[in-house]
C-alpha cells in the first residue's frame, strides 16, 4: 500500500450496536448475551444477538417498500461505494427540499447531516425527513443512493411512504441512522455494505466515509 493511501483520514458514521439501542416505536429491541463463556470452561467466547433489520446503521432494500422488490441479499453494491457528497441540512425547517441542496457537481450519492447532536441514547420522532420532489430532482441528476443520519427518510407518522416510493421509482438505494457529528460538509469516499441478508428487507452496514485521494 503507497503511503498516499494509508494516510487518508476515516470517519467512522456507524452506530454502535449495543443493549438500549434506540429503535423505531414498536420495533425489536437490541439484544447480546453471551452463549458460550470462558469463564464457564469454554475455549472461547460466542455471542448471540436478537435485532431488527433495521438496527442502527442500514440500508433499506426495496423489499421494505415494495413487495415484489429486491432483498438485501440481491441488491447490488457499487451504490454503496464511491464518491459521495455530506450536505449540512441542520438548519432546515421541515423537510429538506430541493431549495436547501448546495450546487451540485457531478454526484452520485448524497448524504444528509440534520441532527445538531445526534441522539444516540434516545429516539427522536420529530427527525427531519426527505422531501420526495427533492429525491426526484437528485435523480434526475443521476444521483444513485441518498443517506440521512434520520430513521427515515420519510416522517415517523407517515402512512404514503411518498419519498421511498420516489427512491423506488428511480431504482435508488438509502442509507439510515448514519452518524455525520465529526463530519465537516464536503466530498469523501463512502463504503457501507448492507449485510446480504436472504428475504432482507434491509441490511445492517459498517458504514465509514474516506478522505478522498487527491484532498
Amino acid at each position: 500500500m503507497s503511503s498516499w493511501q494509508s494516510s487518508r483520514r476515516i470517519w467512522d458514521i456507524s452506530q454502535t450496536l449495543r443493549p438500549g439501542l434506540p429503535v423505531w416505536p414498536g420495533d425489536t429491541d437490541f439484544k447480546f448475551e453471551r452463549s458460550w463463556k470462558m469463564e464457564d470452561g469454554s475455549p472461547v467466547n460466542v455471542g448471540r444477538m436478537t435485532m431488527s433489520t433495521h438496527s442502527g446503521t442500514h440500508g433499506d432494500s426495496p423489499l421494505h417498500y415494495s413487495q415484489d422488490g429486491l432483498d438485501a441479499a440481491s441488491m447490488e453494491l457499487d451504490p454503496y461505494l464511491g464518491e459521495c457528497l455530506v450536505i449540512d441540512a441542520r438548519a432546515v425547517a421541515g423537510a429538506v427540499s430541493v431549495a436547501d441542496l448546495p450546487h451540485l457537481d457531478s454526484v452520485d450519492r448524497v448524504l444528509f447531516r440534520t441532527f445538531e447532536s445526534f441522539p444516540h441514547d434516545d429516539w427522536r420522532s420529530d427527525f427531519t425527513p426527505l422531501a420526495a420532489d427533492m429525491i426526484e430532482w437528485l435523480a434526475l441528476q443521476g444521483v444513485k443512493l441518498v443517506g440521512t443520519d434520520a430513521p427515515s427518510v420519510d416522517p415517523q407518522d407517515s402512512k404514503t411512504m411518498d419519498a421511498h416510493k420516489a427512491v423506488l421509482k428511480h431504482d435508488m438505494r438509502i442509507l439510515e441512522g448514519l452518524v455525520l457529528d465529526d463530519v465537516p460538509a464536503g466530498r469523501y469516499e463512502l463504503i457501507a455494505l448492507p449485510l446480504k441478508i436472504a428475504g432482507g428487507d434491509a441490511g445492517l452496514c459498517r458504514a465509514i466515509l474516506r478522505e478522498l485521494a487527491d484532498a
